[in-house]
C-alpha cells in the first residue's frame, strides 16, 4: 500500500482541492473521531472481516436492471459471526432486519415482539460509551434533555417513528428502515439501504449481488477502508451507486447521524469530517422530525486529503 501511496503523490498534487465543496467541520470531526476510538464494538479488518473491492464498477443509470459485474466474488469473503452474535448491539440489530415490509407503498405492521426488540435495542445502544459520549455532547448543546428516558424516546421518534414514504398508502417507512434495512420503490429501484451488516447478511443469502466499487481515479478503496462507496443488485434491482460505514457497530453509525440530524434544522444537510484516516460527507435529510435518509460519501481515504493539502500550500 505505501509504495501504491507514493506513486500517488504527483496525481495528488495536480489535482488540488475541490473548491466547492464545505469547508470541513472540526468540531464534528474531533468529537467523531473520540466516538471512532470510544467504539470497541468495531470489528477489525483483516481480523474480524475479510473484504474484496476487486473492479470498478461502471456507469448505470437509475432504474435500469442491466449492469455489468466488475466483481466475481462477493465483497465480504468472512466475517466473524462469533463476534456479531456475541455482541449485544450486534445481536439486537440484526434481529430488528427482518421486521420491514421491503417495499414502499406497503404499510408497516408493528407487533408488540417487534416493539421489544426495538426497545431492547435501544437500551443496549443507550448503555454503550458511544452512545453516552454522543448523548453528552446534545445535553451540551441543548439538543437533548439530559433525562435518559427522554433522549430514548427522541432516539425513537428519529429512528424508528413510522410516516408515509410513498403518497396514498399506511405508513410505510422509518429511518431505521430505510437506512440500515433498505427498501425498493415502486418495483423498480432500491432506495436506502447503507448499513455493511444488512449487505453481509442478504450476500451471503445470496439476495444480493455485489458488482464493484465507485471511487474517484485517484483514490482507490482497499481492503481496510471504513467507507466504501458500492454498486450492488438486490432482488433482482440494482442500485447504481450506494455507500456504507464498513466494520463499524451500529451505535456509531447511530449517534453521528443522530448528532447531525439534531444540530440542523434544515431538510437537507450534507457536512465534511475527517474521521480516522477518512474525509467524508454525511448526508442527512429529514422527514419532519424523523429521518428521512442518512449516509456517508467517500471523498478520500488513507489520509490521501491530508498529502493534498500539504502540497496544495
Amino acid at each position: 500500500m505505501a509504495a501504491r501511496f507514493c506513486g500517488l503523490l504527483a496525481l495528488l498534487c495536480l489535482s488540488g482541492l475541490d473548491a466547492s465543496r464545505p469547508a470541513v467541520n472540526q468540531e464534528l470531526s474531533t468529537l467523531f473521531n473520540e466516538l471512532w476510538v470510544l467504539d470497541v464494538n468495531r470489528m477489525t479488518p483483516a481480523t474480524d472481516y475479510t473484504i474484496s473491492v476487486q473492479g470498478r464498477a461502471s456507469f448505470v443509470n437509475q432504474g435500469s436492471h442491466v449492469v455489468r459485474d466488475h466483481a466475481s466474488q462477493p465483497l465480504f469473503s468472512n466475517v466473524n459471526e462469533t463476534k456479531l452474535t456475541n455482541t449485544t448491539t450486534f445481536s439486537l440489530f440484526i434481529n430488528l432486519l427482518d421486521n420491514f415490509e421491503r417495499s414502499t407503498g406497503v404499510a408497516e405492521r408493528v407487533t408488540t415482539g417487534e416493539l421489544t426488540e426495538i426497545n431492547l435495542f435501544l437500551d443496549a445502544v443507550l448503555e454503550t460509551e458511544v452512545m453516552k459520549r454522543a448523548h453528552r455532547y446534545l445535553v451540551s448543546k441543548a439538543q437533548s434533555s439530559a433525562d435518559l428516558r427522554h433522549f430514548k424516546s427522541q432516539l425513537y421518534l428519529i429512528w424508528f417513528h413510522l410516516y408515509h414514504r410513498h403518497r396514498n398508502t399506511g405508513l410505510d417507512s422509518c429511518g431505521f428502515e430505510h437506512v440500515f434495512v433498505g427498501e425498493t420503490k415502486s418495483g423498480t429501484e432500491i432506495i436506502g439501504f447503507h448499513n455493511w451488516i444488512q449487505f453481509y447478511l442478504q450476500e451471503k443469502n445470496l439476495h444480493l449481488d455485489y458488482k464493484g466499487y465507485k471511487a474517484r481515479d485517484h483514490d482507490l478503496p482497499d481492503q481496510d477502508d471504513h467507507v466504501l462507496n458500492l454498486q450492488f443488485s438486490w432482488h433482482g434491482l440494482v442500485k447504481p451507486v450506494g455507500s456504507a460505514f464498513i466494520g463499524t457497530s451500529p451505535e456509531f453509525e447511530m449517534a453521528l447521524f443522530t448528532i447531525v440530524f439534531l444540530m440542523n434544522t434544515e431538510r437537507s444537510t450534507t457536512v465534511l469530517v475527517n474521521i480516522d484516516q477518512c474525509r467524508m460527507e454525511l448526508v442527512v435529510i429529514r422527514h419532519g422530525r424523523s429521518l428521512g435518509t442518512a449516509y456517508p460519501k467517500l471523498i478520500s481515504s488513507n489520509s490521501r486529503h491530508v498529502v493534498r493539502q500539504q502540497h496544495s500550500h
